[in-house]
């Protein structure tokens, strides 16, 4: 009777042990698992953070900035990013997305405003767009109203608008034969320009018009307050461009 009851209380222990391990995670090979070192590139898909840059601020005279609600929801701030007058153009070393604008430059009516974004090289792992905006009123408030045309240099471009918390995306990311394309270590120069004339609201790159909206579409609940208003530079997170010629014309 001794035995029996040994035996079975073997055979209980037997079946238990490999129920507790089965609910372990197995070691790896090599021993225990490592801790990811620091300053490892991200994994394929993860989220590019939005870096800092160091001795930030925007120095060029009259000029403001507003960096995206998104990126102030993470503490990041238009001091995260340089905005600087160099040799009569303008010198954006961008930390969060952000819009740049000179509250004296505004246009209204029928109008164009171009100007000219040159980048040097692919600044992180992936084309960020710089261009303009126009229609800016309320900027700084959380009810700004503007719409930008932005390039990439893989040959895209996009068109969005945002009013207050609302963001419109009017032509999502198209590749264009107009915007010029570059390898990530290569320069690439792009000339973006605005044109507002009767009903009809046009972005150009380089000269050739690639989107085009009745101002119907445009202005009214949600989207735009106006075409008219002021005019400015608008960048994503994370890139270096120089831009220059920034001009409005009437007509």
């Amino acid at each position: 009777m001794r035995l029996v009851r040994a035996s079975a209380m073997a055979m209980a222990v037997a079946f238990l042990v490999p129920a507790v391990h089965a609910g372990q995670a197995p070691a790896p090979a090599g021993g225990p698992a490592q801790a990811k070192p620091q300053g490892a590139p991200p994994a394929p898909g993860a989220m590019e953070s939005d870096r800092k840059v160091a001795g930030g601020g925007i120095t060029a005279a009259g000029w403001q900035g507003k960096v995206d609600a998104s990126a102030a929801k993470q503490g990041g701030t238009i001091n995260d990013s340089k905005f600087a007058e160099e040799g009569g153009a303008f010198h954006l070393t961008v930390g969060p997305a952000a819009s740049y604008w000179n509250p004296a430059n505004k246009a209204s009516g029928d109008y164009s405003v171009k100007a000219t974004f040159k980048e040097a090289k692919q600044t992180f792992s992936h084309p960020h767009p710089f261009g303009l905006f126009i229609g800016g009123n309320k900027l700084g408030t959380d009810q700004q109203s503007l719409m930008y045309c932005v390039a990439y240099r893989d040959g895209s471009y996009l068109v969005r608008s945002f009013k207050g918390d609302v963001v419109t995306t009017n032509v999502k990311k198209t590749p264009n034969d107009a915007v010029a394309k570059a390898a990530a270590d290569a320069p690439v120069t792009q000339e973006i320009e605005w044109r507002v004339h009767g009903s009809r609201v046009e972005c150009a790159i380089n000269g050739t018009v690639v989107a085009g909206f009745d101002k119907s579409e445009v202005v009214g609940d949600g989207k735009l307050e106006s075409t008219d208003g002021v005019y400015g530079i608008r960048s994503a997170h994370n890139t270096d461009v120089v831009v220059s010629g920034l001009k409005m014309t009437k007509g």
